[in-house]
């Protein structure tokens, strides 16, 4: 009987990487590239649609962050597996990635080997690090870090994503299908839960929990 092919989607806002990926993966007998997206929205509805065994899926991507789009994922898609991509090897990447629910993590700068390894193990149920990551998730699970995003609901973290990626009100009301005035809410209960005030800080804040770039 022949071995099962891994479906697997790819999430990238870099078109030339998305190709490059596909290109090593679709070259397997046992992987099959079935869709690709350009952002983290993106993402999550094709992972709905196309059901498949494994998202490879950026960090950092715009409207909707791949922290978040793991989150979705996981919730919608619970037998997909998901590999995180980044550039990023510092830990709050990491921390979040795994607790939104990635299975591995891949730098982009890792070796041909290391993304088959990589997909091969997730899509069979293990784990995944880098190794240029593990001494740093290693440390930060020592440091039993409690996170004040915890406090945020998941559209309130959609919210602050977009505001810090310098969306008006009027916009992210767009995007999110919501009113202005629900918009302004959520703004206000974000700058009120993480005790911020101004949207700097808010900027600042995005940044080091690996929100935005």
């Amino acid at each position: 009987m022949a071995a099962k092919t891994t479906r697997i989607l790819l999430a990238d806002d870099h078109a030339v990487v998305r190709n490059g990926f596909r290109m090593i993966l679709a070259a397997q007998w046992d992987m099959e590239v079935v869709g690709e997206a350009a952002n983290g929205r993106e993402a999550v509805d094709k992972a709905i649609d196309l059901q498949p065994d494994v998202v490879v899926l950026d960090v950092t991507m715009p409207e909707l962050n791949g922290i978040e789009a793991a989150r979705q994922i996981s919730k919608s898609v619970p037998k997909a597996r998901i590999l995180a991509l980044s550039m990023q090897k510092d830990s709050v990447y990491v921390r979040e990635m795994l607790r939104a629910g990635a299975n591995g993590y891949l730098l982009k700068d890792s070796n041909e080997s290391d993304l088959l390894a990589a997909v091969r193990a997730v899509a069979n149920g293990k784990g995944f690090l880098s190794p240029e990551v593990s001494d740093a998730v290693l440390d930060d699970y020592r440091k039993h870090v409690t996170n004040p995003i915890d406090l945020l609901s998941p559209r309130e973290r959609e919210v602050l994503q977009m505001i810090s990626e310098s969306k008006t009100n009027k916009e992210i009301a767009s995007v999110l299908n919501l009113s202005v005035y629900t918009v302004e809410a959520h703004r206000g209960r974000i700058m009120e839960k993480l005790n911020l005030h101004s949207i700097g800080e808010l900027v600042r804040f995005s940044i080091r929990n690996g929100l935005i770039d």
